[in-house]
């Protein structure tokens, strides 16, 4: 079994990344935070800078880009670090 590394992406970019997968999945802020089993409020510090998702938020972020297929692909190779 392969382990994953959680996505490296730097801040802001991480905040723009998660509302654009909430944007393609057009769900609002508090739809979004259901999904990943956070609070309204955390993805809306996500998104607006003021912090980051923890390794384990990053994994399930992961998996929605993953479940967009090439747009979410496009997505990740838009904000990945080099």
């Amino acid at each position: 079994m392969t382990i994953k590394k959680p996505l490296a992406i730097n801040q802001p970019e991480v905040g723009q990344i998660i509302y654009d997968l909430r944007l393609a999945f057009g769900l609002t802020q508090e739809q979004l935070a259901t999904s990943l089993g956070v609070t309204y409020s955390t993805i809306n510090r996500w998104e607006n800078g003021r912090s980051k998702p923890s390794p384990m938020a990053m994994k399930l972020i992961e998996q929605k880009l993953d479940d967009m297929g090439a747009q979410g692909q496009d997505l990740l190779a838009k904000y990945l670090r080099n």
